[in-house]
């Protein structure tokens, strides 16, 4: 399958989106709507997922979904190897060791095991709720 062309203004609006993300989460005034970043994040990885997939079907007839997800792993494994390893190593440092290590190890497990999502629903209670301020990952 050949490689998908470049689009330089869907990188715009990803920076565009991390830029009100980390925004928000840095407190600067008047990015109190900075999480709509992760909404266009989502869309423009849809668009780019579909792109994918819907040229995948054109070209071979069929969707490997185990190709898929092995791309996706070798795409995004790295980057989330070194996120887990900084944030453990940094947390070995400045947290405390009994609750809030334990906390970010079991983060990093459920990471790790690509069940982050349900994890931190379970142990938070939600995206905007007070505790996530607090979870590294």
């Amino acid at each position: 399958m050949p490689k998908p062309q470049y689009r330089p203004d869907i990188d715009g609006l990803r920076a565009i989106a991390v830029i009100l993300v980390v925004a928000y989460h840095a407190g600067i005034p008047g990015f109190g709507f900075g999480f709509i970043g992760v909404d266009v994040f989502f869309v423009i990885s849809g668009y780019l997922i579909t792109s994918l997939l819907i040229r995948e079907l054109e070209e071979s007839g069929g969707i490997s979904l185990l190709s898929f997800y092995g791309r996706r792993v070798r795409r995004l494994m790295p980057a989330m190897v070194v996120v887990l390893i900084s944030s453990l190593v940094l947390g070995y440092v400045l947290l405390t060791p009994i609750g809030q290590q334990q906390s970010l190890a079991e983060s990093a497990l459920a990471s790790i095991a690509f069940f982050a999502n349900y994890y931190f629903i379970a142990t938070t209670g939600g995206y905007f709720d007070g505790p996530t301020d607090q979870v590294p990952l």
